[in-house]
């Protein structure tokens, strides 16, 4: 089976990283890196960023915003419905622009478009595409074009002045594309940069457009940042511990060293490439590649990616969208519905939200630029997690580089109940997860309903239709098993799609 292959990506304007094990700082504005886990690895100390000069001898930051960030996975995206994000601090909207099908004979496009009117500033996200296929705004009914252009205000009398034309009643437009399925924005609106396209484009996974692959996507808004979303997903070491129960890992012999129950041991990682476009990590079952492009193997076979996109959302706030392309089990696709997938999914990340939220606080409390004194890492399974602080030091200034003014200050931490949400963090983001709780609630109050039906009909048919005890015990325990399984459904629905706690003590 191919090494693990993890793509992360950061978000907006400012200069930010991207996740892949090449840009070891970058989050949601930044390139989209590229982290892939292979066989053999060294341990070696980890070189530190700053060790290494640039070619030019002059500082090199890393610019957020000359980076493209994923909306989200067009799966995921309703047609007929705009869509509300925040990337860098940035608040965006995407929605499907009909009316380019009537001009060019296709089907339309995604448009990401600043998510305010310029009317009032009410936010477009809660506006409507209406029968002309064009955005509306709800507070008064402005309608907007693909290009951004206001093309209808109803306040304006029909045979007045044209002030629909006027340049301030445009909306800011992003340049997007939709690649491997996914929709992607740059965050830079200015003329100069409406054929970025040309000049450079989102990172390509070849392995998601391949044909003989099947790909499962997947969203997921996380109450803690970005770099420290990005530091987790490089630390393989935390698995067996956070996640126990979850995830099984294999134990590798290592003689003279006592082995715990949930498996843990030495990963030996060797830092190969760093500089400000990440850095490439080799280790004992694979490599982590922090990178902006991915490469494609010549011989194909059997391979299972996993790709995650980091975007920072705003401070103490990051948003997580992963895919996971295979070659392998393609037949279960048919059969096995995306929100399955997700349960699983949403589990792993629940065990250790709790852990990251708080450790981010302890490390704002003690300041980044402490990071290394604060922390003690003495061992290789660490190299990566140092390098990528060395490099969100060296490029980063430790700041993510937001789009908009922004208080760098993080939230106050909320209930646990709030942080583990699922609802509002992934369930209605993910059409796949939405639709099969619509479906769910459905069942549940049928099965109660027909509980309540099962018994009074055993009520009304007493001595006529129903006369002796077999029928009336089949009568009542078809009522005690349709309540039963309400209960049981309320109970799934609950965990899987609300909240669900993850004591670590009992694991």
């Amino acid at each position: 089976m191919d090494a693990l292959s993890l793509l992360l990506l950061p978000a907006a304007r400012p200069a930010r990283p991207a996740l892949h094990l090449r840009d070891a700082a970058a989050a949601a504005a930044a390139r989209p890196r590229l982290l892939s886990t292979s066989v053999a690895a060294v341990a070696a100390e980890t070189p530190r960023a700053e060790d290494a000069p640039s070619a030019s001898g002059k500082e090199e930051r890393f610019d957020w915003l000359d980076q493209w960030y994923p909306v989200a996975p067009v799966c995921d995206l309703d047609p007929g419905a705009p869509h509300g994000k925040t990337v860098l601090g940035l608040r965006i909207v995407a929605w499907f622009d009909r009316t380019t099908a009537a001009a060019d004979g296709g089907g339309g496009e995604w448009r990401v478009f600043d998510d305010s009117c310029p009317h009032r500033l009410a936010p477009l996200s809660e506006g409507r595409v209406d029968d002309k296929g064009r955005l509306q705004c709800v507070y008064h009914g402005w309608c907007f074009d693909g290009r951004g252009a206001c093309q209808f205000i109803p306040q304006a009398p029909a045979l007045g002045p044209a002030v629909h034309k006027n340049s301030k009643a445009c909306v800011a437009s992003y340049p997007c594309v939709v690649q491997n399925n996914i929709l992607w924005f740059y965050p830079r609106s200015e003329p100069e940069y409406k054929e970025i396209l040309q000049r450079k484009r989102p990172p390509y996974i070849p392995q998601i457009d391949d044909p003989s692959f099947v790909t499962v996507y997947g969203v997921r808004d996380l109450p803690y940042g970005y770099d420290v979303l990005v530091e987790n997903l490089m630390d393989p070491a935390h698995v067996p511990y956070a996640h126990k129960g979850l995830m099984r890992t294999r134990k590798k012999e290592d003689p003279g060293r006592y082995f715990d129950k949930e498996g843990g041991g030495p990963l030996k990682m060797e830092i190969e490439e760093t500089n400000v476009e990440g850095f490439l990590s080799m280790l004992d079952r694979g490599f982590f590649k922090f990178d902006d492009q991915g490469k494609e193997k010549k011989k194909k076979q059997p391979t299972v990616m996993l790709v995650f996109l980091c975007i920072p959302v705003s401070p103490g706030r990051s948003r997580l969208v992963w895919a996971f392309p295979r070659n392998v089990g393609v037949w279960m696709d048919k059969i096995i519905p995306r929100w399955y997938y997700h349960i699983g999914q949403n589990a792993i990340l629940d065990s250790d939200i709790y852990l990251l939220h708080i450790e981010e606080r302890n490390f704002a409390t003690v300041g980044l630029d402490n990071w290394q004194k604060a922390c003690y890492v003495p061992t290789s399974s660490d190299n990566m997690i140092i390098t990528f602080r060395n490099w969100f030091r060296k490029y980063c200034k430790h700041q993510i580089g937001w789009a908009t003014p922004i208080t760098n200050q993080l939230p106050p931490t909320p209930s646990k109940d709030q942080l583990l949400d699922r609802y509002w963090s992934h369930v209605m983001q993910c059409t796949s997860c939405s639709g099969a709780l619509k479906k769910m609630k459905a069942l549940e109050v049928a099965l109660q309903v027909a509980s309540v039906a099962v018994v009074g009909f055993l009520a009304v048919a007493k001595g006529t239709v129903v006369t002796s005890v077999v029928q009336r015990s089949a009568v009542v325990a078809a009522a005690v098993l349709c309540f039963a399984a309400s209960r049981w459904l309320a109970n799934f629905i609950e965990k899987n799609f609300y909240f669900q706690d993850y004591v670590h003590a009992y694991k």
